[in-house]
C-alpha cells in the first residue's frame, strides 16, 4: 500500500479548477517558478502535457524532470497525482 500526502488527497479529491501549478503533487516552490518560466504556469497546463503523453506515467515523468529538474521521486508523486485525477474526473 502507497502513502499519499495530504497535498496528493487535496488535489484528487476535488475539480482542476485554476489552481496554481504548486499544488500538484510533488511540486513546490522551487520547481514551479521553473515550470511558470516554460508557460506551465496552471495545473491544468500540466495536465495537458499529460495528456499529450497519452496518460504515460513513466514519459511524463522522463518530460518533468527534464523540464523542471524535478527529482524521480517530484516526477512521480506529479504523475501519479495525475493519473489519479483522470481517473476520478475524465
Amino acid at each position: 500500500m502507497s502513502t499519499t500526502s495530504q497535498k496528493h488527497r487535496d488535489f484528487v479529491g476535488e475539480p482542476m479548477g485554476d489552481k496554481p501549478v504548486t499544488a500538484l503533487s510533488g511540486i513546490g516552490d522551487t520547481l514551479g517558478r521553473k515550470l511558470e518560466e516554460q508557460g506551465f504556469d496552471k495545473a491544468s497546463v500540466v495536465l495537458g502535457q499529460f495528456l499529450l503523453l497519452k496518460k504515460d506515467t513513466d514519459m511524463f515523468s522522463d518530460w518533468l524532470k527534464d523540464a523542471s529538474g524535478a527529482n524521480s521521486r517530484q516526477a512521480d508523486s506529479c504523475a501519479q497525482c495525475l493519473r489519479e485525477w483522470c481517473d476520478a474526473f475524465l
